[in-house]
């Protein structure tokens, strides 16, 4: 595989991750450089960890990770949205969005769920895992990271409707990535 090749993939990885990172600069009124880096840093490492665990897994779960992987990562998405859909139309408890682990973990690993598929198909084309699984971590931090910081700019100018779209943004998303794998979409 080539590093175009292998960058291509790692920008399309990384797409999921650098919306939601856009959605959760929308809350946020100034971005900080510690809120750009919890949002690369969690979404860069589980989207190099999850091709590396789908590698080690190798063709023995392909059926099962593949057949799912769609549906875990609709659930989860739609889960978070429709929290954040209610949230926006409760009263602000904290003007500052949460960037906590109990917030972040869920968003990472509903947006690296495909990279598990990947990792599976990089144990079949002999993939050097390492560099690979460094490379689309590292794409993901900067996109996710530059995704804070545009989801902020936005935010400042648009913050009463933010959550709420937010929220809207990740429904549609999961709602995206279970009809493609349905096949209801090309």
């Amino acid at each position: 595989m080539s590093l175009f090749e292998l960058f291509l993939i790692a920008v399309g990885l990384s797409m999921d991750a650098c919306a939601v990172s856009i959605c959760k600069g929308l809350s946020v009124g100034r971005a900080s450089l510690k809120h750009c880096l919890i949002a690369g840093l969690y979404f860069g490492v589980f989207q190099a960890l999850m091709p590396l665990i789908g590698y080690l897994l190798g063709v023995q779960f392909q059926g099962i990770i593949t057949s799912i992987d769609h549906w875990i990562a609709f659930v989860l998405l739609a889960l978070i949205g429709l929290n954040m859909v209610k949230e926006s139309r409760s009263a602000p408890e904290d003007e500052s969005p949460d960037f906590s682990p109990r917030a972040m973990f869920p968003l990472a690993i509903a947006t690296s769920i495909d990279a598990l598929a990947v990792g599976v198909t990089f144990a079949f084309l002999s993939v050097d895992i390492a560099p690979a699984v460094t490379f689309i971590g590292v794409i993901t931090f900067v996109l996710s990271a530059i995704g804070v910081r545009i989801g902020a700019a936005a935010g400042a100018r648009f913050k009463s409707g933010a959550e709420l779209f937010g929220g809207l943004v990740l429904i549609v998303m999961g709602t995206k990535i279970l009809l493609e794998h349905l096949g209801f979409i090309a």
